[in-house]
């Protein structure tokens, strides 16, 4: 009999252990820290997902623009332009475990979908940097005129297309041959790019008409401009392969939801104060938004389409990352 019971506690422990793996691994783990990154003051603000509560604040350089995670979710990397370093935060506690210096003005940066190259755009010097993303030793460096922003890559890591705000044009770069392979004509004030999940067309956010479009990138034609609203910026997957979100940056503000199937937006949500880089929380109920003229990060409820959360931060908030985010794809 005692054998039983020990037997069924074994069993059910087991059971137990079984459906939180099952969890975790489903992405439905409890959301902890938020990191928001404040490029006017240089700093980081943590935020407890589930309090909204700001728990904590951290010098990291002057001129901090965008953040990204590391492919194994390990690091939360920012990027300090001015102070020509990569900044490394635990994304669970915070705290800053390394700094990589002698990185010229990088202001977005992205790793290539095959992990062999380390790309950071210098937006301030017209030009972009491929690194190897083992020791960051520079690989090569390239003329992009004029402004380099945003960046995507192709699934098969053979190119990086950059977006080029001041002369209106996406550029194409060759990774295996680090050279340039072709440059078009997009919108005014092109910013935000990413690879649709068709990986065949490019949508690239235009500030200045106010509209995402659509380039078939092989063929480098433009197929397609979707009206979003004023200062269409940036683009962020809502994680269920079709959807993409669109952060319109003007000060009223508003993001749009583009159905990349048909091409068309299917939904509208009021974010005031600029909306500019988002997260979505990874079990769908919720949007983050950096707005970069209120100094707040406005949480949005997704399931009533209204405004939940206003979270004071620093000036001019960039960007917002936590680790428990719905797919980028």
């Amino acid at each position: 009999m005692t054998l039983h019971r020990r037997a069924s506690s074994a069993q059910r422990l087991a059971a137990s252990l079984v459906v939180v793996l099952a969890l975790l691994a489903a992405g439905d783990a409890p959301a902890a820290l938020a990191i928001a990154l404040n490029s006017a003051d240089g700093t980081i603000s943590l935020i407890d997902t589930e309090t909204y509560a700001v728990t904590g604040k951290a010098n990291v350089c002057k001129e901090p623009h965008h953040l990204m995670p590391t492919p194994d979710d390990k690091s939360v990397i920012v990027a300090c332009a001015a102070a020509n370093q990569l900044v490394f935060f635990d994304p669970h506690t915070g705290q800053e475990q390394k700094r990589i210096r002698d990185i010229s003005d990088p202001y977005q940066l992205g790793y290539s979908p095959n992990r062999k190259w380390f790309v950071a755009t210098s937006l301030r010097l017209d030009r972009v940097d491929i690194y190897d993303p083992q020791d960051f030793r520079l690989i090569a460096r390239l003329p992009a005129p004029k402004t380099p922003s945003h960046m995507a890559f192709d699934d098969a890591s053979q190119f990086v297309f950059v977006t080029l705000q001041d002369s209106n044009e996406v550029m194409a770069i060759s990774l295996p041959t680090q050279k340039i392979a072709w440059v078009m004509p997009v919108a005014a004030t092109p910013a935000g790019i990413v690879m649709a999940p068709d990986n065949r067309h490019l949508l690239v956010a235009c500030m200045g008409e106010g509209v995402v479009e659509v380039i078939d990138w092989r063929y480098r034609q433009s197929v397609r401009k979707v009206a979003t609203a004023p200062a269409a910026h940036n683009l962020q997957p809502k994680g269920d392969g079709r959807h993409f979100y669109v952060s319109n940056r003007s000060v009223d503000g508003s993001i749009s939801l583009l159905d990349t199937q048909t091409m068309a937006v299917v939904g509208k949500y009021e974010v005031p104060g600029g909306p500019d880089d988002i997260m979505v929380r990874g079990d769908g109920k919720e949007l983050w938004a950096t707005a970069r003229f209120a100094r707040k990060v406005q949480v949005i409820d997704l399931a009533t389409g209204t405004l939940k959360r206003s979270i004071p931060v620093g000036s001019s908030p960039h960007g917002v990352f936590f680790l428990n985010h719905a797919g980028l794809r």
